[in-house]
């Protein structure tokens, strides 16, 4: 029984592994390469059943080795703050242009106003995305952001990124997607509608949202 107790044990923390040492604000993980032209990453995949905190902490209570082998992994969750509200908190996105000064998208207010305040953006310019979230509760699997770019009402790209598996921490997770760049040519100056959405392996969406940015000639 309790060889099979640590089967179950295992195969739960291997969500968590990747990301064993957590990401603060200001480290930078090693970037995912984006899925582009795909919505989802595998529609075979079927994620590990859902195994809460509490029981894999509970689990093997009786071996030392594995409970220091827990803490490691998963650290002490005792103290680890609760805002309320879901497991995953997205705060914000950062629109990270390379030689430029990065832009904060705050999304934990009013989220209306980015689709009309579009971000004046250079042509051609190489860019990243940096997520900022929390997770406060249980350990979640397979977080990933999806965003659908428009122009004039026309779907003109997509793409999506694995973010990773967490477990709960008061401090903020930083991600950072690879580098892209931007549309180059006057025929594609404009604006372009970001339709962006915060998921998991478990189809939870933890927030959908639509913001823009402007392609001009220059930053200004």
């Amino acid at each position: 029984m309790k060889g099979h107790a640590c089967v179950i044990l295992l195969m739960c923390l291997s969500c968590v592994c990747a990301t064993a040492l957590q990401v603060k604000r200001g480290d930078e993980p090693e970037a995912v390469p984006a899925q582009r032209g795909t919505e989802e990453l595998t529609r075979d995949y079927k994620p590990p059943k859902e195994v809460d905190l509490q029981t894999l902490q509970e689990l093997d209570a009786d071996d030392e080795t594995l409970v220091k082998y827990k803490e490691a992994l998963l650290g002490s969750t005792a103290d680890v703050l609760d805002e309320g509200g879901q497991n995953v908190l997205l705060k914000a996105l950062v629109f990270a242009p390379v030689d430029h000064e990065e832009t904060v998208l705050d999304l934990t207010g009013d989220l209306s106003q980015f689709k009309h305040r579009p971000i004046v953006v250079k042509e051609g310019a190489e860019y990243k995305i940096k997520l900022i979230f929390r997770v406060q509760r249980e350990i979640v699997s397979g977080l990933r952001y999806f965003e659908a770019d428009y122009r004039k009402g026309i779907r003109v790209d997509k793409a999506n990124f694995m973010v990773g598996n967490y477990g709960p921490k008061t401090e903020e997770h930083i991600f950072q997607s690879p580098v892209d760049e931007l549309p180059v040519g006057m025929m594609r100056r404009g604006v372009y509608i970001v339709k962006s959405k915060f998921t998991d392996d478990d189809k939870n969406i933890y927030l959908e949202w639509e913001w823009s940015f402007s392609v001009k000639r220059d930053w200004e």
